[in-house]
């Protein structure tokens, strides 16, 4: 019995996926609405799998992911999103997601990938893979030069918030936008600058004089 977790904020499309999901009668989903609830039930059941939504309230599918692998390394998670993920590609396959899927495929399409993910295998659409940035992946992070960031008004705007130790919680309140609005615009912003944490991201946007260095 392959014991799958499946995370989604939306009830009826984690109830939808569990019957679809359990059509196949050696697979068993647990649905939890939440991050912090998905937290809380692998500290206490196991599963071989993780079918993680990626745009959530509060903590965001990316975290989750660093998260339960940082908790387990061993741990199988899938990104199974309605949304376009290339902007959070990089984060997530150095996070060490085990593929991605699309909410839209079939019930076949993902059983195969549920079946991939626990060979071993990784589930990566062609779209995506081409995307992957081996070099940088593999030896570390490589250096950008400013003509190669594309960092527009809006994200030096939040650039310079954040240098001030700003939360993402005001930060929101700010600029009239959801929690998850800013943490997806961060998100854009670390892949854009190749970082992976808030004072990376500052760091390098002094290094290429986004900001300036008095700022913090």
């Amino acid at each position: 019995m392959i014991r799958i977790l499946l995370v989604d904020d939306h009830p009826s499309v984690g109830e939808g996926t569990k019957t679809m999901i359990e059509q196949d009668c050696e697979m068993k989903v647990s649905v939890v609405l939440s991050a912090v609830e998905a937290l809380d039930i692998v500290q206490i059941e196991q599963f071989d799998l993780i079918l993680c939504d990626l745009n959530m309230p509060g903590i965001s599918g990316l975290e989750l992911t660093k998260r339960l692998i940082q908790q387990d390394p061993e741990r199988k998670v899938i990104i199974y999103s309605g949304y376009e993920i290339g902007s959070h590609f990089n984060l997530l396959i150095e996070s060490g997601v085990s593929g991605f899927i699309s909410k839209t495929v079939s019930r076949e399409q993902l059983h195969n990938a549920i079946r991939c993910v626990m060979r071993g295998d990784t589930v990566i659409p062609i779209s995506l893979l081409k995307q992957l940035r081996r070099h940088e992946i593999t030896i570390g992070r490589a250096e950008v030069a400013i003509e190669d960031v594309s960092i527009n008004e809006k994200e030096q705007i939040i650039l310079n918030e954040v240098a001030t130790g700003i939360s993402n919680k005001e930060l929101a309140v700010m600029l009239h936008v959801s929690q998850r609005n800013v943490e997806y615009q961060l998100s854009r912003i670390f892949e854009k600058l190749n970082v992976r944490s808030r004072s990376e991201a500052i760091k390098e946007a002094q290094r290429l004089g986004i900001i300036r260095s008095e700022q913090f």
